[in-house]
């Protein structure tokens, strides 16, 4: 997380708590940075008027000001529940990270009464999976937004590992299970990449021309395809 995603995060962490306070070292573990930092970024935050302040003691740690807060949601009840839902179904993606991030960000500008009810309705549904699954290395969400070259560690089936250096494409999710789906060099061709199979995942800095993903070049002999699309014309 970069600083700028990191100063917008630490205010939404604390609106979502306000006007209880969060001390720096919570804050520092929360974003795997040290306390020195979390503390700057909090003076930065300030000096640039977002209303935050001290409380000293034990129990003490940073307020944010709680008339400092977004207008409510316009959320239904019913929105709010396919929200929550479709957020929990991405626990063990590439993108859980910032699926929690989402959820926070929608409980802390829901109005109580409808939140409240979304709580209860939400413990009502139940997710069947065949057992626990391993999850996806975080880090393939950010390769394929940057699009750099990747040199995995991948273990098949029986547990061999061999190393690769792949072009990052596009993600296929089956079931639990989640698919970096990328040209490999190594095999000069497109193969799909179980994310609880890549045991290590680093970006060579290399940024290739990025290849086109077509539904026609994943050659599945099973199920069906469907993309997903913020189209108006879907919505």
């Amino acid at each position: 997380m970069n600083r700028t995603d990191r100063l917008y995060a630490l205010v939404e962490e604390l609106r979502a708590v306000a006007p209880r306070p969060r001390s720096a070292r919570w804050l520092a573990q929360r974003f795997e940075v040290s306390s020195r930092t979390i503390e700057r970024d909090l003076s930065a935050l300030q000096q640039s008027g977002v209303p935050i302040w001290a409380e000293p003691g034990r129990t003490g740690g940073y307020c944010l000001d709680a008339s400092h807060t977004l207008a409510p949601l316009g959320l239904t009840v019913d929105e709010a529940l396919a929200v929550t839902i479709s957020l929990e179904m991405l626990a063990t993606s590439p993108f859980r990270d910032a699926a929690r991030s989402a959820l926070r960000k929608v409980v802390a500008v829901m109005n109580d009464r409808h939140l409240a009810e979304t709580v209860e309705l939400a413990a009502r549904v139940l997710l069947l999976t065949d057992g626990p699954v391993a999850e996806s290395p975080v880090d393939l969400a950010a390769a394929l937004r940057a699009g750099h070259v990747l040199r995995i560690a991948y273990a098949d089936k029986a547990g061999t590992r061999t190393t690769r250096d792949i072009e990052p494409m596009g993600c296929v999710a089956r079931g639990q299970h989640w698919y970096l789906v990328a040209w490999c060099r190594d095999r000069e061709g497109i193969r799909a990449f179980r994310g609880d199979r890549i045991v290590s995942a680093e970006a060579t800095g290399e940024i290739p021309v990025r290849r086109a993903l077509r539904v026609e070049d994943l050659d599945v002999s099973f199920g069906e395809l469907r993309t997903i699309t913020t189209n108006e014309a879907n919505l």
